[in-house]
């Protein structure tokens, strides 16, 4: 049964984690134009770069999982329902907070196994990798496949794509 406590600490830890995951997505330029008080026109024609597209994936990945969250939150919060859907709806935020976690530890890895920016989005047993890399060879993608599968015990399905 959850307790109040728990509640409160559980919904001050998603946000915590999602504000974080947002603030680490953010691109620098947003940070530099406002330190330098430069605003740009928007009349520009914008290029848009491949790390964007990454960048684009991230948030859109962020707003999702908040979505989300925010809806389990009412229903967990919500008097009618019964203390086995409850728990369910806990069970299931639970699972949203490890796979975020276990997310962004993968990005790490990979980041650091092939020094490019990467996006990876956990789905029940699939898992989709985004790289922002020149080098799409397949030893490559077999080396990111094999560093996600070490960290399962299950099989996972894996695919691995080249931005």
């Amino acid at each position: 049964m959850i307790n109040k406590k728990n509640l409160w600490f559980l919904t001050l830890f998603s946000l915590v984690l999602v504000l974080s995951i947002y603030y680490v997505t953010m691109p620098n330029e947003i940070f530099d134009e406002s330190l330098k008080g430069e605003i740009k026109d928007n009349s520009e024609n914008v290029n848009i770069e491949e790390s964007s597209v990454i960048s684009a994936l991230k948030v859109e990945d962020d707003t999702n999982v908040m979505e989300k969250i925010n809806s389990l939150k009412e229903k967990l919060t919500n008097s009618e329902i019964s203390t086995e859907e409850k728990n369910s709806v806990f069970e299931e935020l639970k699972l949203i907070n490890t796979n975020s976690s276990k997310e962004e530890t993968l990005e790490v890895k990979i980041k650091e196994l092939c020094n490019c920016e990467n996006f990876v989005k956990i789905d029940g047993d699939n898992i989709r990798v985004v790289l922002d890399s020149d080098d799409s060879s397949t030893g490559t993608a077999n080396n990111i496949m094999r560093l996600v599968q070490s960290e399962f015990d299950d099989k996972m399905y894996i695919s691995v794509k080249f931005n």
